[in-house]
């Protein structure tokens, strides 16, 4: 077992800590958040601390870290605090489910966080910080660049390259081959045949209400 502090409070922070503490040889031991978010000294019965007393508290050479925070602003926030942390010396730990079906023979890159049901193919790479949630599907070959989230239910195809700081929202598909560009955002239900364009968003039509009820429909 190795001791594991984890930064954040919030809803990312309090999965991770489930995940870690249940399918994992880390030991969750502290959550730090910066000053002015810190609302408390405990956090899930657990200590919470300012991360600037990070390093006296649980230093990197006694403890691990693993940054718990959500995609906000296209994974910057994110990726600014794996920064700090990594400055700091500490090791970062990645989390990958025992109930996914992970194939690829490929290292697995720092602070990522692959949860159930994910089916990750040979010959994919996985970069830093990289958060896959829930029943994605990455297929042979394919890249997934640092600081990305890939929601549920995405299908990446093969050889298909993901470049840095790109959100996919749920069922997304990728076709095979393409390049996913920096900073793209795919909305929810995408369908995606072609190379994207850097910092582009693409969402699909939306379903519309139709006039009749429910119950004028016969099935």
């Amino acid at each position: 077992m190795s001791n594991l502090v984890l930064f954040g409070a919030g809803d990312i922070a309090r999965l991770a800590h489930y995940y870690f503490t249940r399918d994992s040889e880390h030991d969750v031991v502290a959550f730090a958040v910066d000053a002015e978010y810190r609302n408390g000294d405990q956090f899930l019965g657990l200590p919470l601390i300012d991360f600037a007393e990070v390093t006296r508290a649980y230093p990197p050479d006694r403890f691990d870290m693993f940054v718990a925070l959500s995609y906000a602003r296209m994974n910057e926030v994110r990726a600014a605090k794996y920064g700090e942390v990594q400055a700091l010396g500490y090791r970062m730990v990645s989390y990958v489910s025992s109930r996914c079906s992970w194939l690829t023979e490929e290292p697995i890159g720092q602070n990522c966080f692959i949860l159930e049901d994910n089916t990750v193919q040979p010959m994919a790479r996985i970069g830093n910080n990289v958060v896959l949630w829930s029943g994605n599907h990455v297929g042979h070959d394919s890249v997934i660049e640092d600081h990305c989230f890939i929601s549920s239910h995405v299908v990446i195809s093969g050889y298909v390259r993901v470049r840095s700081y790109c959100f996919l929202g749920v069922n997304a598909t990728l076709r095979n081959s393409i390049t996913i560009a920096p900073r793209t955002l795919i909305g929810a239900g995408a369908v995606i045949s072609a190379d994207t364009v850097e910092g582009g968003v693409y969402v699909p039509p939306r379903s519309i209400l139709l006039s009749m009820s429910s119950g004028e429909i016969d099935l």
